[in-house]
């Protein structure tokens, strides 16, 4: 994942910010009895040439093998083409019980069309990943860069009309968004109203988009890793902030570690579950450890 990247990581402060005010407020909802509690973390692909040496030696079912890995995984397959039934239930099918897809909604909607008359790629593609059925995470939106405040009402107007059945998560990354507290909280009161999830990004590049501010007592967050070895320390602070949201009414985490060049994510993600297993007292499945050689784990 090259969006974030930046030629010196080490130069960069990656200090997660104090949550936003509202963040404790919307957790506190759960008035702090709440004892369900979901993590799901996974990496964003399961092709073997991004995860050189993640699976053993003659595997042929590529997402049959991750999904016994991981609980999750971020399909960012959906963002290139649309799905259709039949593909989704081919994915569906090669994954056990209780594994989840989070798919990323069609770039033909957010980055095409830019949210313009859009409906029936909506609900298109809608209709298709509902064939997900149990294993259906959440969907998520992920505006162009230069998708602006301009043109709030235009998001507002598909977000309202979004189907209800599937639930939604929204990631904006104009500057804009963040840079203007009054913009920021309009777009986050909408989401909140909505019951649709606000993801944060943690990348070298764009740190304004830890924003920590969630819109429900579920967290999706979308961490990129430098390549450095940092991201193993950052990994830690986020367990940290997590075991912190939890203790205030957290029900629901989507975890998802991308890297730069994506060779070492299964390290990372399999790091981060150790971590979060011990600190929320939780028993996710460790991963195999796979045969790449040297790592940031050596």
């Amino acid at each position: 994942m090259q969006f974030g990247k930046v030629a010196r990581p080490d130069l960069v402060d990656f200090t997660l910010p104090e949550d936003h005010p509202d963040t404790r407020r919307v957790l506190g909802t759960a008035d702090g009895t709440t004892t369900t509690f979901e993590a799901y973390v996974g990496c964003a692909k399961w092709n073997r040439n991004d995860l050189k040496g993640f699976y053993p030696r003659g595997t042929k079912d590529e997402l049959g093998y991750y999904s016994r890995q991981f609980n999750c995984i971020e399909l960012n397959a959906t963002f290139y083409g649309m799905p259709d039934r039949r593909q989704v239930e081919t994915w569906k099918d090669k994954t056990p019980a209780g594994f989840r897809f989070f798919p990323k909604l069609t770039n033909s909607i957010s980055h095409y069309k830019r949210l313009i008359d859009v409906q029936p790629l909506v609900e298109e593609y809608c209709d298709a990943v509902s064939f997900f059925e149990e294993k259906l995470g959440m969907a998520f939106l992920q505006l162009h860069d230069n998708f602006s405040p301009k043109d709030f009402e235009r998001l507002e107007q598909v977000l309202q009309q979004f189907p209800k059945a599937i639930p939604l998560a929204v990631e904006v990354r104009n500057e804009q968004w963040f840079a203007d507290p009054g913009v920021f909280a309009a777009y986050t009161d909408l989401l909140e109203a909505l019951g649709m999830a606000n993801i944060i990004v943690d990348t070298a590049g764009r740190r304004d988009m830890l924003h920590m501010r969630l819109t429900g007592r579920e967290a999706f967050i979308r961490y990129v890793g430098a390549n450095h070895a940092s991201d193993i320390s950052r990994l830690d602070v986020w367990v940290d902030r997590i075991r912190k949201w939890r203790e205030q009414g957290l029900q629901k985490l989507y975890f998802f570690v991308h890297q730069n060049t994506e060779l070492e994510s299964p390290l990372l993600a399999t790091h981060f579950i150790k971590e979060l297993n011990r600190a929320l007292d939780l028993d996710l499945t460790i991963p195999a450890k796979p045969d790449q050689g040297r790592s940031l784990f050596d």
